[in-house]
Parts: structure tokens; C-alpha cells; sequence
């Protein structure tokens, strides 16, 4: 691979990649720049100039960053990956092998095994996928010419902070094109303020073949946010015939079981404090009443298949079986193009969503379910590809 010298940077040479003359030249300015805000973040010029020696623009980056689709992938499909039955018993043999480190989170964070397994599983297939790409690279990449430059420019200037303490050297420190690093994918931010070296070697290590560093991070994650041991994320509810899908809110399980939710043993829910239903696909996939740890595991990742994926793994993992209700094959989240267009047939058709901008909230699921009660479809208030259809 070519490389040019430019003269100011007091970097000996920047990898271009395949960028053109126009676009080096503009992010080899861009880096003289960062380099005295750097400095005045507490970089020293040392830990610049070995975290930049081969420093290159990464258009890969900037052209995942720019063209990030919405994810509309059916949570039937997304599922089969995430709670494969290959990742179900790698997860169990990792349990296994890794059974001291494991019991060692668990005493020192209060979050079982099973749970940190899942995310492991979920970020990068129990540490075969832990990304490759030089990670001062991506982040200055998009830094310099992406969609969230202030963002990614503090991602890098954690990213110094971290090779400035030791805890990895630059030719080691590589993740995914965003930025995210190791077994777990932790930004580098979130490493600042939760990695932990659970190993006592001084450097906390999430990149190293050894994950009990990294493991042992994410369960101080999900201390941090409350992660209660021994509870749930969720549980597979059965609803009632007929039941009203208009009913909202958290309510305590018996107040649920009230209203004829049950679990899939029949029985009213044990009761791990307040609950949310949720249908992620509609009235024709699973129900669950989601609990406290269902909004800790957003804190990682937000995603509601994500949430779900992890959950479900992890019981996976802990030994229970697949859902009783299967996700409809084909269902999945509309594109917004496609919300907007929903939202509009709707208000045409005389059920107003009370403004068209592409978010399904409270006035649009009313009018979709008013609609629905009108044609004799089960009013879960859901926006689905097939309620778009029937409209059109």
C-alpha cells in the first residue's frame, strides 16, 4: 500500500487506503487539527505518534456509516441466528469451560452466567468475530468525514486515553468499523467507565483471547444498571380470546393475570415487580411481560430484537426451551417510507394517526386499531407489512 508524507502532521506517514489526493490531503489536515485538541484532552504526544504512525482513511467505514439500512429483517429470521441451536450449545459449552471465571463474575457483579454468555454470543459468536479493523483508523475516519463526527471524535480521543494507560497496545487494539471492541463489543467510552481487570494483571483486557476481562466488563455494565439476580427479563404470556390490546401500561403480574394473561403454564406470573406487555410482531407472534432487566439489557443495545435475542438466549443457555409461540415467518418492522404511507392511508380512510411523520406512537396504534376493530381483524394496534397491503 502507497504511502505520502505530509509535512506538519508529525506523524511519519499516513496510509491512504484507497482515498483519492483531495480527500488524504484534507484528512491529513483534519488530524493536524485534532492533534492540539488531543493534547489539551490529556493526550500526550508520545501516545499520538505510536497511535498514529499508520494511521489510514477508511472508506469502508464511511460507506457502512452512510448507508446504514433500518432493520427490517423478520424477527423470525433474526431469531434463527440469534438463538441457533449452534449458539444455544457453544453457549453451554462456554458455561462450562469457562466455569471459574464465570462463578467469579457472578460473586463479585451479582449477574449470572447465563446472562453474560448471551451478550457474548450476541456480539461476537463467543469471541470468533471480535472485529479486525484498526480501530484508531475508523475512528478517525469518521471523525474526520462521517455522519457524527463530534461522537466518533470522542470515541477517539477514549480510545488515546486507553492506549495512554496501557491497557492495550495500538497494533491490538482493533474492533468493528464503528468503533465497538473485543468479546463483548464495548465502545470506547463504555470501556472508560466500566471495563474492569478481573484477571489482576493490570491492563483490562477485552481484546486478548482470554475473555474473562471482557466478561467480566459486561457484568459491571449490567450492575451498574441494576441488573437484578435471579429475575427475568421477560416471560412468555399467553392472552386471553378476545383480550383488549388496548391495554397498556406496567401493572403487577396478578393485575395481568387479572385481565387473563397467564404464562405458558397457565398460571399467573410470579411476581418480579412491575410489567410491560409487549407483541413484537402483533396478535399472531409470542406476548411477553417484560421486567426490570428487560431495560438493562437496552442499555446496551436499545434494539427490541436485540433485547429479545439476548433474553432468550440467555434461558437458552440456562437450560429452558424454545418460546410455545413461534414469530410469524415474514413479519417484520415497516421501513419508515412505509410508516408514512401507513399513517396516511389511514387518515385518508377516516382514521386519523393525528399527524404523518413516520412514528408509530399512541394516536397512530389508536387509529390502526380503530381500523382494524372495523374490519374484523384483531386490534393489536400493530403496523404491519400485511395492514399496508390490506389498505392499499
Amino acid at each position: 500500500m502507497k504511502r505520502r508524507q505530509f509535512m506538519g502532521t508529525g506523524i511519519s506517514a499516513i496510509m491512504l487506503g484507497n482515498a483519492g489526493h483531495a480527500q488524504s490531503s484534507g484528512f491529513a489536515n483534519w488530524i493536524n487539527g485534532f492533534r492540539s485538541r488531543a493534547r489539551s484532552a490529556g493526550i500526550s504526544d508520545r501516545t499520538f505518534q505510536a497511535a498514529f504512525a499508520d494511521v489510514r482513511y477508511l472508506q469502508d467505514s464511511i460507506d457502512r456509516d452512510r448507508n446504514q439500512a433500518e432493520f427490517v429483517r423478520p424477527l423470525a429470521d433474526y431469531m434463527s441466528t440469534a438463538v441457533s441451536d449452534a449458539r444455544v450449545s457453544n453457549g453451554r459449552a462456554m458455561v462450562r469451560q469457562f466455569a471459574n471465571v464465570f462463578a467469579r463474575i457472578e460473586a463479585t457483579f451479582d449477574v449470572e452466567p447465563h446472562v453474560v454468555a448471551a451478550v457474548w454470543g450476541m456480539e461476537s459468536n463467543y469471541g470468533q468475530r471480535r472485529g479486525d479493523v484498526p480501530l484508531i483508523s475508523t475512528l478517525a475516519t469518521l471523525a474526520y468525514d462521517g455522519r457524527r463526527g463530534r461522537f466518533f471524535e470522542e470515541q477517539l480521543i477514549a480510545a488515546l486515553r486507553i492506549l495512554q494507560n496501557g491497557d492495550v497496545a495500538p497494533r491490538n487494539m482493533t474492533g468493528s468499523w464503528a468503533g465497538a471492541m473485543g468479546h463483548t463489543q464495548f465502545i470506547p467510552t463504555s470501556y472508560e467507565a466500566y471495563a474492569v481487570d478481573i484477571t489482576g494483571d493490570g491492563r483490562r483486557d477485552i481484546w486478548a483471547d482470554d475473555p474473562s476481562d471482557a466478561l467480566a466488563s459486561t457484568a459491571a455494565y449490567f450492575r451498574r444498571f441494576n441488573w437484578r439476580k435471579g429475575q427475568p427479563w421477560g416471560v412468555e404470556v399467553i392472552l386471553p380470546r378476545g383480550f383488549d390490546y388496548g391495554q397498556t401500561g406496567r401493572r403487577s403480574p396478578a393485575a395481568w393475570g387479572q385481565l387473563g394473561v397467564r404464562g405458558v403454564d397457565g398460571q399467573v406470573v410470579p411476581n418480579y415487580g412491575e410489567a410491560s406487555l409487549i407483541l413484537p410482531t402483533g396478535a399472531g407472534g409470542p406476548a411477553f411481560l417484560t421486567f426490570a432487566n428487560y431495560t438493562t439489557i437496552s442499555r446496551y443495545n436499545n434494539a427490541q430484537a436485540y433485547i429479545i435475542g439476548v433474553g432468550h438466549l440467555g434461558d437458552r443457555i440456562r437450560g429452558m426451551g424454545p418460546l410455545r409461540v413461534a414469530f410469524p415467518a415474514g413479519e417484520r418492522q415497516l421501513r419508515r417510507a412505509e410508516r408514512v404511507e401507513l399513517q396516511q392511508r389511514l387518515t385518508d380512510a377516516g382514521f386519523s394517526t393525528q399527524g404523518v411523520d413516520g412514528r408509530i406512537g399512541p394516536n397512530s396504534q389508536a387509529a390502526i386499531r380503530a381500523y382494524q376493530r372495523s374490519v374484523g381483524l384483531p386490534a393489536d394496534g400493530f403496523a404491519s407489512v400485511s395492514l399496508l397491503e390490506r389498505l392499499r
